[in-house]
């Protein structure tokens, strides 16, 4: 059985990640706060932010950007979009 996290961006408990997503103190908070299912969405719009957005991910900038985005994500803020991106229909 896998383990549960209380959710910060969900607020209910859910499947945990199995082990930290960056490293460091940060990666152990997001281990500790963030379920996989919000991890799992925020890498998508991560993709679709450095894809769309031309990001190089060697700047400073570009880094600190992200981990803005990450945040406001997940704290249920709004984040930048991609432009032009339309979801798959299901």
């Amino acid at each position: 059985m896998s383990q549960t996290v209380f959710c910060r961006k969900y607020q209910q408990d859910l499947e945990a990640l199995p082990f930290p997503p960056l490293p460091g103190k940060k990666g152990q908070e997001i281990q500790t706060t963030v379920s996989r299912k919000a991890w799992e969405e925020w890498q998508a719009l991560q993709t679709r932010l450095i894809n769309e957005k031309h990001l190089n991910m060697l700047e400073p900038e570009a880094r600190a950007y992200l981990m803005e985005q990450m945040e406001r994500f997940l704290d249920n803020q709004e984040t930048d979009q991609a432009e032009g991106y339309v979801p798959r229909e299901k």
